[in-house]
């Protein structure tokens, strides 16, 4: 069995701790620390027919989502094949799980089973799981296309409905409203929707070809050749899939459908009650993630504070989280509205949508500290091995102080060391790069000065991590 992580969305409800460059998926959980795709990989490789685990993400994301793969892998002496398939912009699940079916059709053949995770969703009672996946193969090696079907506990209106007759899936259900949530729930046929699939790649290649041609064509025209590590997709031929999902591009048209009813202890983490749910509430009903929380006459509260002393008084029912470069007041009832917020920054491209203050790259991490006329000053964390694309400024002047480490630094054609307490200068007009050839993390302080700070001013040259020149006048410090 294949075990495919799809990792994509913003997590918009969870904003401004999840940004578009690093999503949900990238959140530490309160209770452990892991962050819920750390939570993915540990489930699959713990599952007794996982043979690998391939991850469908943004190709924006891949090496945030390499780190954590690794890390999960080497906390619990795990020896999985880690293998990627890299999207130039989300099409939603269906054009994903497309791609993986194609790539694992191709490669180990129709009958091989996968399994289809969300990199956001938690579950807890991993026995269950377990054994829910060991009866969807079953039912996938007999030509069914296997959703899992989560026994409701609530009459909840933020997820979708299955509705069973049997083993056979009956219907597909929205969002109803609460009337309706509480007739599903007496009725005992219905479960929400987990959005986990099971099937093999031949049942799901066929129905793809009935029902949604243009989905799988895209998808297969736009897998590169390449190593099955790292398989990319061309973005002028991913860009004709259809932005639809798998329910509504096939399971709500296929015969072919069955549920798993399951009790996975499950939650998609998908708003801020649910998230700060995670921690035990105090005798107020209050949920607090935070060593630094003031509170004095208040009930019923979440709030997030990890970094700086958050203080309430007076006050009942609000969802308040505070992040470096942005602060959330709400009350809890509006928890799931949170993503219209999200959706105004987008529109008025806001910074603070996409990154935090702290943006990571495949060699590390950079924080901005300050920033004011003719000047900004950024913490650069460089991992052992990190190397910074060769690179120009024509508008910029950079000094770099060395704060912890041994920097490797190349100026035109110098190649010199700065040790920890030394510093050098970067003119505005010359190449550059910065290299960690140490075992130990590089710290650095980064002063920019100059007329304009624009991180569009860049130009790249050569770059370790096979970025494209084009993306750096984006993204910047690369």
């Amino acid at each position: 069995m294949i075990s495919v992580i799809l990792c994509g969305g913003a997590g918009a409800r969870l904003w401004p701790l999840s940004r578009e460059r690093r999503p949900k998926p990238f959140l530490p959980l309160p209770t452990t620390g892991q962050s819920l795709i750390q939570e993915a990989y540990l489930r699959a490789a713990a599952l007794p027919q996982t043979r690998e685990i391939l991850t469908v993400t943004n190709r924006e994301l891949y090496f945030q989502a390499l780190e954590a793969c690794e890390a999960a892998y080497k906390s619990a002496l795990i020896n999985h094949k880690a293998a990627f398939i890299l999207e130039p912009f989300g099409r939603n699940t269906a054009p994903a799980i497309a791609a993986a079916t194609v790539a694992v059709h191709d490669r180990l053949g129709p009958e091989t089973s996968i399994l289809v995770l969300a990199a956001d969703h938690l579950i807890i009672n991993q026995a269950a799981f377990a054994e829910a996946v060991s009866q969807a193969l079953e039912l996938a090696r007999q030509d069914y296309l296997v959703v899992f079907g989560l026994k409701p506990t609530r009459p909840e209106t933020a997820y979708g409905y299955i509705e069973t007759d049997g083993v056979q899936v009956k219907r597909f259900v929205e969002k109803p409203d609460i009337k309706a949530a509480h007739s599903y729930l007496a009725a005992g046929n219905y479960f929400w929707n987990a959005g986990l699939f099971c099937f093999t790649a031949g049942t799901m290649l066929r129905e793809l070809k009935r029902w949604a041609g243009p989905v799988v064509k895209a998808a297969a025209n736009a897998l590169k050749p390449g190593p099955d590590e790292v398989m990319e997709l061309r973005a002028e031929s991913f860009a004709a899939a259809p932005d639809i999902s798998l329910d509504y591009a096939v399971l709500e048209k296929s015969d072919r459908v069955a549920v798993v009813p399951c009790d996975l202890d499950w939650s998609d983490i998908g708003s801020w009650d649910s998230f700060c749910g995670l921690s035990p509430a105090d005798d107020k009903g209050n949920h607090l993630i935070g060593s630094a929380i003031m509170l004095e006459d208040a009930s019923g509260c979440a709030i997030y504070g990890p970094e700086r002393l958050v203080a309430a008084l007076g006050v009942e029912d609000l969802l308040i989280v505070d992040t470096p470069d942005a602060l959330l007041v709400s009350h809890k009832n509006r928890a799931q509205d949170v993503k219209t917020l999200y959706n105004r920054l987008k529109a008025e491209e806001r910074e603070e949508y996409r990154h935090h203050r702290t943006v990571y790259r495949p060699w590390g991490s950079y924080t901005l500290l300050e920033c004011g006329p003719r000047f900004k000053i950024k913490r650069l964390d460089i991992k052992p091995g990190g190397v910074l694309s060769l690179q120009r400024h024509h508008h910029r002047s950079e000094h770099w102080i060395v704060v912890s480490g041994l920097a490797e630094v190349t100026r035109d054609d110098e190649v010199f060391l700065v040790d920890t307490n030394e510093s050098t200068y970067i003119k505005a007009g010359h190449n550059h790069r910065v290299a960690n050839r140490g075992i130990i993390d590089l710290v650095m302080i980064e002063v920019q000065s100059g007329d304009y700070l624009g991180e569009d001013d860049i130009v790249r040259f050569d770059d370790a991590y096979g970025r494209a020149p084009a993306r750096a006048m984006e993204e910047g410090m690369a």
